[in-house]
């Protein structure tokens, strides 16, 4: 089991920066890879970054690309997310999720654990 713990979303406005962070904590010791989704309402649970399964490689979805970064911190287990630029488009609930196993990164149901979601809100 693997248990994942969102924090730093809030609201913000249209070019500020936020990075949000997940704290992994139970099965860590196998380092499944990660990654960051995001569920605007009304809207699919849609991919935003992640890395790769051996973790050398970082994937972005277009639409961040440039603005975004995933980064993690072995020794605290944790992945982050460093948004800037923000847009009132990136509004939504991010979700961190953990893969085990093989798996398209970009796909939801690679992920065999999830976070309960940090809210983030940008204004124009």
């Amino acid at each position: 089991q693997v248990q994942l713990v969102e924090s730093g979303g809030g609201l913000v406005q249209a070019g500020d920066s936020v990075r949000l962070s997940c704290a992994a904590s139970g099965r860590t010791f196998s380092r499944p890879p990660m990654g960051w989704f995001r569920q605007a309402p009304g809207k699919e649970r849609e991919f935003v970054a992640a890395f790769s399964t051996s973790g050398s490689i970082t994937h972005y979805a277009d639409s961040v690309k440039g603005r975004f970064t995933i980064s993690r911190d072995n020794a605290k287990n944790t992945v982050y997310l460093q948004m800037n630029s923000l847009k009132p488009e990136d509004t939504a609930v991010y979700y961190c999720g953990a893969r085990l196993g093989g798996g398209w990164y970009y796909s939801v149901n690679s992920y065999a654990y999830w976070g309960q979601g940090t809210q983030v809100t940008v204004s124009s």
